[in-house]
């Protein structure tokens, strides 16, 4: 009951600040809005779904195509305050859905990243540590230089690939039922530098697409709508829930697998999950963002520091922390006269942050 109020405690924190975050970064543009038009229009965006159009997408390669089905959900928006339309139509169709997109893949990331931390029981890990990004960014370039007719696009192309990818690694480092933690570590390792090249070439044969590719490995959330929202809310959603439904085994495999199985913990099908929950997580944050560091890595070490290292806190604080923070590193991002791509904010933010942790903390292991 203590742990539960405790969990339950930061999280209302972490979301307060949250809210106070997405208000203040709809604020920030070209044109200054007021916190109270921000906030109205905001609500106005609130909305449920009571309803689905069915139609129809064309996918294949080059001239061959085949009909695909398309899901378009309709909503009742249960706000209606009264806000002049320019400052509704900029809230509500251009800095809303890209906020609501940073905050659903720093969610994804921070939370992923909390698991592969106590999965390796290693502060050094974060989500793409088994290959998930590089296989992302595989399908992602490869769809650049060599266009594909597929629904979604890009984004169906990075998400497979960072999930065939996660699937190949984890075949890889098993043998005879059991993945070795050791093991998995250096398969991902090998298997990102195999990508790594891939990558390499596959830059070199994307001709006039070259600077849409860099743009898409260097992380952004340009041009996001309110659809990659909601590809991505329900994967991150259902993901969090899987995996904190487990943290009480992951506490127990800080223990050591051998302890943890004395203590009834059924240590390689957790893994599998864990690591199926992580991967898929981290696919859908990767997949609609690009590559963006430091997130998975930075924020759950931080709040470890804060909450301590039980799941059951540490993880909803983590996902809440991470949404926040790449909400705030956007912000920055769009804040100057040219807009950056956030993985450079997230990279200038984070890693010396991360070292001044490593000069005056004890972070070499959990």
């Amino acid at each position: 009951m203590r742990t539960t109020a405790r969990a339950a405690a930061w999280s209302v924190g972490l979301l307060g600040a949250l809210c106070v975050a997405v208000v203040g970064s709809a604020m920030v543009g070209p044109v200054t809005l007021a916190p109270g038009t921000v906030a109205r229009a905001s609500l106005n965006a609130v909305g449920i779904p009571t309803g689905v159009d069915l139609n129809t997408a064309a996918a294949g390669v080059g001239s061959l195509s085949m009909p695909v089905p398309n899901v378009d959900l309709q909503y009742t928006y249960l706000f209606d305050f009264r806000v002049d339309r320019s400052a509704e139509t900029i809230v509500r169709s251009l800095r809303l859905p890209r906020i609501a997109l940073a905050a659903v893949v720093g969610f994804s990331l921070a939370a992923a990243g909390t698991v592969m931390q106590g999965f390796f029981r290693n502060p050094m890990a974060d989500p793409s540590i088994i290959g998930v990004s590089s296989g992302a960014a595989v399908g992602a370039v490869a769809t650049i230089a060599v266009p594909l007719s597929l629904p979604f696009g890009l984004q169906t192309a990075a998400f497979g690939g960072a999930l065939v990818t996660a699937f190949a690694v984890y075949l890889i480092a098993s043998e005879g039922g059991r993945t070795p933690v050791a093991t998995l570590l250096l398969a991902g390792v090998a298997v990102q530098t195999l990508l790594g090249a891939v990558i390499s070439y596959l830059l070199l044969q994307s001709g006039d697409s070259l600077e849409q590719a860099v743009l898409w490995l260097m992380g952004h959330l340009y041009n996001s709508t309110w659809g990659e929202v909601g590809a991505t809310l329900p994967v991150a959603v259902f993901g969090f829930v899987l995996l904190l439904t487990y943290a009480r085994e992951m506490n127990t495999l800080l223990l050591g697998e051998e302890d943890a199985h004395t203590l009834g913990v059924e240590v390689e099908r957790t893994k599998r999950l864990l690591l199926a929950a992580a991967s898929v997580v981290t696919a859908a944050g990767v997949a609609v963002a690009g590559v963006i560091g430091f997130v998975g890595l930075v924020v759950p070490h931080i709040m470890r520091l804060l909450v301590g290292p039980d799941h059951r806190v540490l993880l909803p604080a983590s996902a809440l922390g991470g949404a926040t923070f790449l909400v705030l590193a956007d912000t920055l991002a769009r804040a100057g006269p040219e807009q950056l791509p956030v993985g450079i904010v997230t990279a200038a933010v984070g890693a010396p942050f991360f070292l001044y942790l490593l000069r005056k903390r004890e972070v070499h292991a959990l």
